[in-house]
C-alpha cells in the first residue's frame, strides 16, 4: 500500500511540473508573433510587407522598419495585427481588439441619484 501512495505522489509531482513549464514556455513566447514590416509598404489587400529583423534593430537600413505583433502571416506579408506591443498577461496574440465599456462603477455613464 505504501509503494502504491508514493507512485501516486510522484506522477502528481511530475504532472505539476510539466503544467508549470507548460505555463512557462506560454509566458516566454508571447513576442513570437512579432514581425519586422516596413512601414513604407502597406497595401489594402495584403497589408504590410515583412523584412528582415536587422531593419527594426537599426536605424541605419534604407527600410522603414518596425515590430508588427500580431496578425496572420501570408506570403510574406501580415495583416490583422498592430505596431503596439501587446500588455504582459493581456491573453491575446494580437489582432483586432476592441474594447467594451459596458457601464458600470467609475465608467461615468448612467446617471446618478440625487
Amino acid at each position: 500500500m505504501a509503494d502504491t501512495r508514493r507512485q501516486l505522489r510522484s506522477g502528481t509531482v511530475v504532472l505539476g511540473g510539466m503544467g508549470l513549464l507548460a505555463a512557462a514556455l506560454t509566458a516566454c513566447s508571447s513576442d513570437a508573433d512579432k514581425r519586422c514590416v516596413d512601414r513604407d509598404s502597406y497595401n489594402l489587400t495584403k497589408g504590410y510587407k515583412t523584412v528582415a529583423d536587422k531593419n527594426c534593430k537599426s536605424t541605419k537600413t534604407s527600410v522603414n522598419g518596425a515590430w508588427y505583433y500580431g496578425g496572420k502571416k501570408k506570403s510574406g506579408w501580415v495583416d490583422g495585427g498592430s505596431f503596439t506591443k501587446p500588455s504582459k498577461g493581456s491573453g491575446s496574440s494580437g489582432g483586432n481588439h476592441k474594447s467594451v465599456d459596458r457601464g458600470g462603477f467609475g465608467s461615468g455613464k448612467g446617471s446618478s441619484g440625487g
